[in-house]
């Protein structure tokens, strides 16, 4: 992964060949959940739970921050209406999910594409 170091944070350089970007441009197939204009969620290929949803947006940002700060409060905002709207259709919304999210390589980031993470299904035995 390319990396700048900033005073502030370390950004992750956007790379247009990760794994997302090839899913996105149908290079790689994915198992889809839902997909619009916007965004795409899509089962996790090494699922941590019974239920491992990935959530991504369809446009180029390597983190949340970057996400965040780039695009428009709509947009963000859809994302996040989305995510809800995934978690009612997996039937989630009654027996509880974690929603997680990795930024930067100290949290835990492997692809520099924002992307969340929605799990459950099951107790879920790990606590942050």
């Amino acid at each position: 992964m390319k990396l700048i170091k900033s005073l502030k944070r370390e950004i992750l350089m956007y790379d247009k060949n990760n794994i997302f970007a090839k899913i996105l441009r149908k290079e790689i197939p994915c198992d889809k959940i839902y997909e619009d204009e916007n965004f795409l969620f899509f089962k996790d290929i090494d699922p941590k739970a019974k239920i491992h949803v990935l959530g991504i947006p369809k446009v180029e940002c390597s983190d949340f921050s970057d996400f965040v700060s780039k695009y428009d409060n709509n947009l963000v905002s859809q994302f996040f209406k989305k995510t809800e709207y995934v978690i009612n259709l997996l039937g989630l919304n009654n027996g509880g999910y974690k929603i997680i999210s990795n930024s930067g390589l100290n949290g835990g980031q492997e692809v520099p594409h924002f992307h969340i993470h929605i799990l459950g299904g099951e107790k879920l035995n790990f606590k942050l």
